[in-house]
């Protein structure tokens, strides 16, 4: 068989090698390192895969553990433990529940308006779901909601810190589009590229979130009309009342202070994503000093939970580095860059057989497992038939949020189930979400048709 050929056929089993190992149970890092090694011996055997190659990888791993970009991971995940651990998050939806409850809906759309504050100041979506299932699920079942309203409510809004600024999942992928965009655009022979950052991503991302938002509280607002009796309103005491001013400007003020803070100097140009996110650390120890929530204990819960999500992360990055190189260098990149290339329908065909390929991962893998594994084989390809890199990345976001809904492996789903009551039926998380993954394919259908939702705040940043 011809060389080259064997090779493709080769990085293709890798691939859906890789996906069945998954399937089985395996821990994802080390199926990705471990296959990949694997396919690799077999076409160094067969004359394919020159294992000096693997000699690339430190160099690689070294520069991830130096690159500045990255450290904005750990910071921003430290600032979401903090808010949740410190009960800033758990008092921030009591207060919205207390200010909409009055309204046919109301809760669920203090749900949803908390979810996007919490979104826009943790981006930590496993904590942001356990928190809101713990104090609002009893809450809405107790006003009488139907359960699949409330728990598609809590998962669809605990994920909007996927997509919502600052999002580690688009610290991420700034960092790869950046290198990626510029290895396309000197390979077209451009030299001067104009530069992706963090930054660009984040204002991208910004309408596209509220997009959503306003898709999820729309779809709410709407049920509550047709459907009265499965979300009632649940009407305040005169004693609620009273002090709901003041429990109002105590819980809503400090974290949007700190939102502003946070993003407003990345958007603004006067700080880097990770000094921003310095900051947006040091201010929520400051937000839980105030309330006399700020302890030893509970900072040395917060640095050992942070340190335990930044490790899952990064170990999985390390692992799909190693597919990485197996795969491009057995000319993995060629099969993929034809199958896109010779699409009919052109550049948007490319990229929606992209999207609807991660849609279909999100079902058996996370979030970053997709982007590590998909970006760097899918990305050149498509950032060479000339689609914007900011776009691109913001409508993976997006579609990504879908793979924390999606069963059997959405992890909002099993973040939600943890904390439910014993006696609400799994099926009932389950056909909750649909309306929602529903409305995040909408989303993209319309960032698909309006590129301009995405693009027009970086361009206006930039000048």
């Amino acid at each position: 068989m011809d060389p080259v050929m064997l090779g493709e056929l080769l990085a293709g089993l890798m691939f859906f090698g890789i996906i069945g190992f998954l399937l089985l149970g395996f821990p994802v890092a080390f199926t990705l390192a471990g296959v990949s090694l694997g396919f690799g011996a077999v076409g160094w055997a067969f004359g394919v895969f020159d294992p000096s190659n693997f000699g690339a990888l430190p160099n690689r791993y070294i520069g991830f553990m130096t690159n500045e970009v990255l450290v904005a991971v750990p910071l921003f995940i430290f600032m979401g433990v903090m808010l949740e651990r410190s009960q800033i998050a758990e008092q921030l939806l009591l207060t919205m529940g207390k200010l909409f409850g009055n309204l046919r809906g109301g809760l669920g759309l203090s749900v949803i308006l908390v979810g996007a504050m919490l979104a826009a100041s943790t981006g930590v979506v496993g904590a942001t779901v356990v928190t809101m299932g713990l104090i609002s699920l009893p809450a809405m079942l107790r006003a009488g909601y139907d359960p699949k309203i409330a728990t598609g409510v809590i998962c669809a809004s605990g994920t909007l810190g996927q997509i919502i600024p600052p999002s580690t999942v688009l610290i991420f992928m700034g960092d790869m589009l950046s290198g990626i965009n510029s290895q396309v655009q000197m390979e077209k022979g451009n030299f001067a590229p104009v530069p992706v950052s963090v930054g660009d991503l984040f204002a991208g991302a910004i309408l596209p979130g509220l997009m959503l938002v306003g898709l999820y509280l729309g779809y709410t607002i709407f049920k509550a009309i047709i459907d009265p009796e499965s979300l009632p309103a649940t009407p305040l005491s005169p004693e609620d009342r009273a002090s709901l001013g003041r429990e109002v400007l105590v819980a809503l003020v400090p974290p949007l202070l700190l939102i502003m803070a946070v993003l407003g100097s990345i958007l603004g140009g006067i700080a880097t994503p990770t000094e921003a996110a310095s900051v947006g650390a040091v201010g929520a120890m400051v937000l839980a000093a105030l309330r006399w929530r700020l302890s030893f204990s509970i900072l040395h819960q917060t640095v050992i939970a942070t340190a335990t999500i930044t490790s899952m992360v990064f170990i999985i990055l390390l692992g799909a580095s190693v597919f990485s190189v197996v795969f491009r260098l057995m000319g993995g990149d060629n099969l993929v860059h034809e199958f896109l290339s010779d699409l009919p329908g052109g550049t948007m065909a490319a990229v929606a057989v992209v999207m609807v390929i991660m849609f279909l991962l999100g079902f058996i893998l996370d979030t970053f497992e997709i982007i590590f594994i998909v970006i760097p084989i899918t990305a050149p390809v498509l950032l060479a038939l000339d689609v914007d890199p900011v776009w691109l990345g913001v409508i993976v976001g997006v579609n990504l949020q879908t793979s924390f809904l999606t069963p059997p492996f959405g992890f909002a789903l099993f973040y939600l189930r943890g904390v439910a009551p014993a006696d609400m039926p799994t099926s009932a998380i389950y056909k909750g979400i649909i309306p929602f993954v529903v409305l995040q394919i909408i989303a993209i259908a319309i960032l698909f048709a309006f590129p301009g939702i995405v693009t027009w705040l970086p361009r206006l940043i930039a000048g």
